[in-house]
Order: C-alpha cells, then sequence, then structure tokens
C-alpha cells in the first residue's frame, strides 16, 4: 500500500507540470534557470555536453534521461564538480535507491555558485557586495516495459541574486528503446516544463528553458568504439544568431541550411579499451560557432575525457574547450555501497 501510495503521488505530482507554459523558442541567455542545461557529470560533458541515450548502471545518467534509471543503480551515489570559467563552480550530487516494489528512485542536487560581487545604484556609488547562486533539487523514477524505458523527474529550481529570488517547480519526461539484440539505445526526452513559482520583481517575466532531445547510442559489435549523436534544442528549428548590423564590422556571414542544422548536433566516441577504462571525446558544433573568435576558436567546441570504473569506485576527468581563454575541467567521483557491502561480508 505504501509503495502504491509512493508512486501515484510521484505521478500526480507530475501530471500537474504536464500541462506547462511554454515559451517562446529563444536560446542564449534569454531564459531563468539555464544552469539546468549544464553537463551534470564528467562523461556525459566529454561527448560533446548533450546525451540522453546512454544506458548502463552509471548512475549520473538518470540526470540527462529520467528513462535510464534502473535498479542497478540502486545505493550508487556520484559527486561532479565542474571548474568554470571566472572562478564559478558547479556541483552536482546523484543518488538512486530501490525502495521496494515501487522500484529505484534517483536524488539529486545541482549547485551553481556564482561568487560575490560589487554592487553600485544608478549613481555609482558603492553598495557593498551581494553573492549570486543557483540550485535545484530533483526526484527521479522510471519504469520498464519490454523493450522500452519510460522515467520522469520532478525538480525544484531556485535561483539567488543578492537579494532577489526566483524559483520554479518543473518536470522532465524521457524515453529509451533498447534494442533486444544490439548494443543500440535510443532517448527522447522533453526537459524542463512547468511553472514559475516566484519571479524576481513584480516586473520580471521568467521564461523556463524547456528542450526537447533525441539520440542515439551504438556500438558496433566486433569494434572497440560507443558511438554517440544527440540532437537537441529541438523545439525550434533556427536557432542561429545572425545580425546583418555588424556585417560592416566584423565577419559576420549569415549561417546557411547546414550550419542551422548542425547546429542542434552533438557527436560523441567511447573508445572502450576495457569493462573498467573507457576514453571519450565528443564535438559541439553550436559551442564552435557561438563562441569562437573571429580569428581563433581555442578548440571551442571539443571535448575530451577518461572513465574508470573499478568495483567500487568510479573516476572521470573532461577537457572541455568553450574558447580562447582555456577549457573547463570536470571530475566525477562515484561509490557503490553495495559492493563495499558485500566485500566487508566477505572479511
Amino acid at each position: 500500500m505504501f509503495y502504491h501510495m509512493l508512486t501515484k503521488t510521484f505521478y500526480s505530482s507530475l501530471l500537474i507540470l504536464l500541462v506547462p507554459l511554454f515559451s517562446e523558442g529563444q536560446i542564449g541567455g534569454k531564459r531563468s534557470f539555464e544552469f539546468l542545461h549544464m553537463p551534470g557529470n564528467a562523461r556525459v560533458a566529454a561527448l560533446g555536453g548533450v546525451n540522453v541515450s546512454l544506458f548502463d548502471d552509471d548512475v549520473n545518467l538518470l540526470m540527462t534521461n529520467p528513462a535510464a534509471l534502473q535498479t542497478e543503480m540502486s545505493r550508487q551515489i556520484a559527486l561532479n564538480h565542474l571548474f568554470y570559467y571566472a572562478n564559478i563552480n558547479h556541483s552536482t550530487l546523484t543518488y538512486a535507491h530501490e525502495i521496494g516494489k515501487a522500484g529505484a528512485f534517483g536524488f539529486g542536487i545541482q549547485y551553481v555558485n556564482y561568487g560575490e560581487f560589487d554592487s553600485y545604484d544608478e549613481t555609482g556609488l558603492g553598495l557593498g557586495t551581494f553573492r549570486a547562486n543557483e540550485y535545484a533539487i530533483t526526484v527521479s523514477h522510471s519504469r520498464k516495459q519490454g523493450n522500452f524505458r519510460i522515467g520522469s523527474t520532478l525538480k525544484m529550481a531556485v535561483s539567488n541574486i543578492g537579494p532577489y529570488t526566483s524559483s520554479a517547480l518543473l518536470a522532465d519526461i524521457g524515453g529509451l528503446f533498447l534494442h533486444p539484440q544490439k548494443q543500440l539505445t535510443v532517448g527522447l526526452a522533453f526537459k524542463n516544463m512547468g511553472l514559475p513559482l516566484q519571479q524576481y520583481t513584480e516586473d520580471s517575466d521568467i521564461n523556463l528553458p524547456f528542450d526537447v532531445q533525441l539520440g542515439a547510442t551504438y556500438k558496433p559489435e566486433f569494434m572497440p568504439f560507443r558511438f554517440s549523436v544527440t540532437a537537441y534544442n529541438l523545439y525550434q528549428a533556427d536557432i542561429a544568431y545572425y545580425d546583418p548590423a555588424y556585417q560592416p564590422y566584423v565577419n559576420n556571414e549569415e549561417p546557411g541550411t547546414v550550419d542551422k542544422v548542425m547546429r542542434h548536433i552533438t557527436f560523441g566516441t567511447e573508445l572502450v579499451l576495457s569493462k573498467n577504462f573507457n576514453l571519450l571525446a565528443g564535438y559541439n558544433h553550436l559551442v564552435r560557432r557561438e563562441l569562437r573568435l573571429e580569428q581563433a576558436s581555442g578548440g571551442a567546441g571539443f571535448s575530451w575525457g577518461f572513465n574508470v570504473r573499478l568495483k567500487t569506485f568510479q573516476f572521470a576527468y573532461t577537457k572541455s574547450y568553450y574558447h580562447v581563454a582555456g577549457g573547463t575541467n570536470f571530475l566525477t567521483l562515484g561509490y557503490n555501497f553495495n559492493n563495499s557491502l558485500k566485500k566487508s561480508k566477505a572479511l
């Protein structure tokens, strides 16, 4: 009875958010809570920053697609930290636990600390300093039906800028198709549907960071590679930024059709050297086109890393490049309580 009420309460709350206040398609800093689109772990960051089709017992995957949550992740915990530009720090904590007949539930915390800033009034008079941070608390659940899995995530997102606060109740819905014979998975996720609860001010207007993402991951049988292709920002056809007013001053050519399509796609590859060690590489065309300088790119859009998984521990590292200023470093530390308990019992 308890397990039935638990799942019923979870999905009843989700249904409230399935009449989302969809904002018009906008990107480029025009929406609130954009931190929710930052990659939550080093592995996904290395594969281009977006992936909804990976499926194994890595507990971090429940933050990218809730359908990836499975009972094999139970009692696994992972801490992720991104050392971002300008001393911005982004951390994610994920944990999964099986609760009887209700199945596995995933829990997560995502936190971004932007640091301390100087405050001034409209005349330029100093008013001291203020801090800015954002965070989200998530609960996920999934179900399996044949070769398909479906999952959902409820999240409370909060943004603090000095004395101003905004919040929203959001939901993700994801699905996975698992090929019964080949190592092929196809994922689809609708992310950040919901409604704002609190605005920064009475005059502010929150646009939620809604997104639709579709991807596939495939490992050929006799090759040590796993390939992923993910399309995102699918709610809007044209996401390329182009302003003809800047044409006389910089090389600002209007993007062509192929370029516009490519800005929706990321590519990732895993070199599976063994069951416990993978090398990773990725490419994000949108990042490369939007963040490169006129004469230099600094590797923008490219990323690489490695993932080590032992029976009890997981360690992953990624270097992602966004700008000529240099790359960012992403670390993942994971721990499996199940294997540690088995080891202690054996002793």
